[in-house]
């Protein structure tokens, strides 16, 4: 089982490593993240307006997982943070695909969840690649 649950998660970051990111096909995708996230520059300017349901964006790769300032995370995510998870293309392109199953993988909890109930089934690397560009 074990192995069937790492080649889960190794499949899709290979083919990420395949195919880079295109950075204005996930700026146009970003309109299925509006409902819960927005993305705001340092200086307050609001690079893509949206929900507060999830944290800002803005600055989310190189940023250690569940640690956005005044924003409360699951426990779960939490948790990734604390074991050391530092958001990168790859991984956020994995956990947007389903974000459960990854947060399963990272802590080690197979009853972990996640506030995150959309799954970006398509696309999941040129997302990665926006959020790249608007990390500051």
């Amino acid at each position: 089982m074990r192995i069937l649950s790492a080649a889960l998660v190794v499949l899709p970051m290979m083919s990420l490593a395949a195919h880079a990111g295109d950075p204005a096909v996930g700026e146009n995708d970003f309109k299925k993240c509006k409902a819960c996230h927005a993305i705001t520059a340092e200086d307050g300017t609001a690079i893509q307006k949206g929900g507060k349901t999830g944290p800002d964006l803005y600055g989310i790769v190189g940023r250690t997982a569940g640690t956005y300032e005044g924003f409360r995370y699951g426990d779960s995510l939490a948790a990734a943070g604390e074991a050391g998870l530092v958001w990168d293309e790859e991984s956020i392109a994995t956990y947007i695909q389903d974000p459960k199953a990854f947060l399963a993988d990272v802590t080690g909890d197979a009853k972990a969840k996640t506030k995150m109930t959309y799954k970006h089934r398509k696309g999941a690397e040129d997302m990665a690649a926006y959020l790249a560009s608007v990390s500051g």
